[in-house]
């Protein structure tokens, strides 16, 4: 599936955005807490436990927040995978949900690549592989008080681990964006879209 003489076209990805109203507090807190207990901030009349719980909160909503890009780009994988199983060229090339994530995130469309950076997502690579690596193992948030302390100080750290084993536990063919186009939208956008679509109708 490398050569260049077809490109098939994929169904858009479209980003749903999450965050809870006092997401960025907690994120910019727990950033403050973790400087704090490693001392490259002075600690204030805070206690360690105290810092912990800050720490803590604000690693939970990043988890949060990853999970539900996960449950994105999953279903995004997922529909194409609909399509290789709808076209007679492509459903016996082996092609599984891995080989769109691996394009997404290892072979990047220039396209996707300059939106996502225009966005200001520069880190992308790392936040779309640790949303599938928790995605792999949660099918829905898990509540905080049922994650043990270590798994959400070091989550990414696992989530990293954890994507590594998700594409790693069956062989797939790599795939590239000569012979797959996708778009990006956020969910805003992609609605905005389709309504001028509609009027056009």
């Amino acid at each position: 599936m490398t050569s260049s003489d077809r490109q098939w076209k994929l169904p858009p990805l479209i980003l749903h955005p999450f965050s809870e109203p006092t997401g960025p507090e907690k994120l910019l807190a727990s950033s403050r807490a973790s400087l704090m207990l490693q001392g490259v901030l002075p600690g204030d009349d805070y206690t360690v436990e105290e810092l912990e719980l800050t720490l803590l909160s604000g690693r939970y909503c990043e988890l949060s927040m990853l999970f539900y890009v996960g449950k994105d780009l999953g279903r995004w994988a997922a529909q194409c995978m609909e399509l290789v199983e709808h076209t007679e060229a492509l459903r016996h090339s082996g092609i599984r949900c891995e080989s769109f994530t691996n394009l997404l995130i290892e072979s990047t469309p220039p396209p996707v690549d300059e939106k996502l950076r225009h966005w200001g997502v520069h880190e992308y690579k790392t936040i779309f592989a640790r949303a599938l690596g928790l995605h792999a193992i949660f099918e829905m948030l898990p509540q905080y008080d049922t994650l043990n302390t270590d798994f959400v100080r070091s989550y990414h750290r696992f989530a990293d681990h954890m994507y590594a084993c998700r594409q790693q536990l069956f062989p797939f063919p790599p795939i590239l964006p000569t012979n797959f186009d996708f778009e990006l939208f956020s969910s805003a956008e992609y609605a905005r879209l389709l309504e001028t679509e509609w009027e056009n109708c």
